[in-house]
């Protein structure tokens, strides 16, 4: 358990890359880990359009008002396909969840390999789907630049900013 803590606190949004292209066999591996995430119901409503090519990757990062996205090496899409989602008795569509916990493997998974990553999720996805030509039903979730880090994240930055345990694990019941 203490491999996986250390793990997790090592990954850190990364807005810097350096300009080092991405072997495709250690992005198939990372991206494994997405494959074997898990969905509501086992549906895997996601796909994962990864751009690596230059104009592409400008292009989409065009979606996002910052610049510094256009220095990763490679961006994957994260989408999910709402005909492939669960949806909860009151109607509640899963597919935001299960793309977000594939895109949690694929985050870890990259830091474990010596990768970084950030989660971008305030971008316009209506462009982002017209650029990338998607049906209706494919929604874009998030943009994650991965690639060689080429900035370190600030030491015990979790101990800083992280609520203690206490404040968000209650037992048997929570009083608001």
């Amino acid at each position: 358990m203490d491999s996986f803590i250390e793990l997790a606190k090592k990954r850190f949004s990364c807005r810097m890359y350096k300009n080092q292209e991405v072997p495709k066999e250690l992005i198939e591996k990372v991206m494994e880990a997405a494959r074997v995430a898990p969905s509501a119901v086992n549906n895997q409503p996601w796909i994962f359009i990864a751009l690596a090519e230059e104009s592409l990757r400008k292009r989409i990062a065009s979606c996002y008002a910052r610049n510094w996205l256009e220095t990763a090496p490679l961006i994957i899409v994260a989408c999910g396909d709402h005909n492939r989602t669960w949806r909860r008795a009151d109607g509640k569509d899963h597919c935001d969840i299960d793309v977000a916990i594939a895109i949690d493997h694929i985050t870890l998974a990259a830091t474990e390999n010596g990768l970084a990553t950030c989660w971008v999720c305030k971008f316009d996805a209506m462009k982002c789907s017209q650029l990338l030509d998607l049906p209706s039903n494919i929604t874009p979730i998030a943009l994650i630049p991965i690639g060689f880090p080429a900035e370190t994240p600030k030491e015990n930055r979790h101990d800083e900013k992280r609520k203690p345990l206490n404040e968000i694990l209650f037992w048997d019941g929570v009083k608001f």
